[in-house]
C-alpha cells in the first residue's frame, strides 16, 4: 500500500496543482513591485457574468479587478474571493452640488469593503463650473472629507479620478482637491489615456513627482503618442508608440509601489485575447525594467 501511495503521489500533487492553479496564479505576480489589475472596461462586462470575468482574469494571471459602481457588490466580492482576486477599485460618480451627491449604496457598501484595502474612484462632473475651475473646490472638498471620514473606519481609501471633459479633468485638478481635503486616505489617480488626451505628448514625470505623496493608483494601456482619438489612445498594452517602459521606470524611480490598472475602454475584438496580450506585454516590460537599461518600444 505504501508503495502504491508513493507511486501515485506525484499524480495526486499534479492534479491538485492543476485545480488550484487559478487560485494561486494571481499572487504569482508578487515578484513585481506593483500589483496589476484588469479594469472592467476591458473584461467585456456587458456580455460576461462576473463569474466569467473573474475566472478569465484569474486564469490570465492578473492580481485583481476594477469594478464600476455598487450593483451586486456582494456577488462581485464572492466571485473574486473564489478566484483569490482582489477588488482594487470601484469607479463611481461624485456630484458635490446635487441633493444626492453620491450613490445611495456607497455608505452600506463601505462596510462590505472592510479590510479589503479597496479604493473608491471618484470622477466629478459639474454643470455649474468650468473644467478645472478651483471655484468648484469648496463643496467637493466638504463632501469628500465626509465620505473619507466614514471610509477610514473600514480602511477604504479614495483615489480621485481625473477624466477628460469632466470638471476634475486634469491630474493637477485631482491633486489640488486632494491637498485641500487633507485626509490620509484621500489621494489621486494618474490615468495615462486621459493624460495623453488632455496634455498631448507632455512628459508627466514632473507631475508624478509632485503627486507622489498622494498618488494611490495608476492606470496604463497601449497608446500612440500625439493621437486624439480614443481608438489610438486606448489599445492593448503591446500596441502603440507611447513608451510605457519609460513610464514604469519613472514610477519605480520615484518610489511608487501602488497598484497599476489596465484600461481597456472601447478596445474592439475578443476580451480574453486583448487581456492575454496585455499581461504578456506587462511581464515583458517588467523583465526589461529589471534586467536591462535598454528601453523597449512597444509594437506599432
Amino acid at each position: 500500500m505504501k508503495n502504491y501511495i508513493r507511486i501515485i503521489r506525484p499524480f495526486l500533487l499534479a492534479g491538485c496543482l492543476f485545480v488550484c492553479s487559478c487560485q494561486s496564479m494571481s499572487f504569482s505576480q508578487k515578484n513585481f513591485e506593483n500589483p496589476f489589475f484588469a479594469m472592467d472596461t476591458g473584461t467585456d462586462a456587458r456580455n460576461k457574468t462576473i463569474a466569467e470575468q473573474a475566472q478569465m482574469v484569474c486564469e490570465l494571471g492578473y492580481d485583481g479587478y476594477g469594478y464600476t459602481d455598487f450593483e451586486n457588490l456582494p456577488g462581485v466580492l464572492a466571485e473574486l474571493d473564489k478566484n483569490n482576486l482582489k477588488l482594487f477599485t470601484i469607479y463611481t460618480e461624485l456630484k458635490p452640488y446635487d441633493k444626492q451627491p453620491f450613490n445611495p449604496k456607497l455608505k452600506e457598501s463601505l462596510k462590505m469593503l472592510d479590510g479589503k484595502d479597496t479604493f473608491i474612484w471618484f470622477f466629478i462632473k459639474s454643470s455649474q463650473f468650468k473644467k478645472s475651475s478651483p471655484e468648484g473646490d469648496g463643496k467637493a472638498v466638504t463632501i469628500i472629507r465626509e465620505i473619507a471620514d466614514i471610509a477610514k473606519k473600514y480602511d477604504v481609501k479614495i483615489a480621485l479620478y481625473p477624466h477628460t471633459f469632466f470638471w476634475m479633468e486634469r491630474t493637477e485638478d485631482a491633486l489640488r482637491v486632494a491637498r485641500k481635503v487633507n485626509r490620509k486616505n484621500v489621494g489621486i489617480t494618474f490615468n495615462l489615456c486621459h493624460w495623453l488626451k488632455v496634455e498631448g505628448d507632455k512628459d508627466p514625470k514632473a507631475v508624478l513627482k509632485s503627486a507622489m505623496p498622494h498618488l494611490f493608483v495608476v492606470t496604463i494601456n497601449g497608446a500612440d503618442k500625439g493621437a486624439a482619438g480614443w481608438d489610438r489612445l486606448i489599445q492593448p498594452l503591446d500596441k502603440g508608440s507611447f513608451d510605457n517602459y519609460e513610464l514604469l521606470k519613472n514610477l519605480k524611480d520615484l518610489g511608487y509601489r501602488g497598484p497599476i490598472g489596465l484600461q481597456g475602454y472601447g478596445i474592439k475584438g475578443n476580451a480574453h485575447e486583448n487581456l492575454k496580450r496585455s499581461i504578456t506585454a506587462w511581464k515583458k516590460l517588467h523583465r526589461s525594467r529589471q534586467n536591462s537599461p535598454k528601453i523597449i518600444v512597444p509594437e506599432k
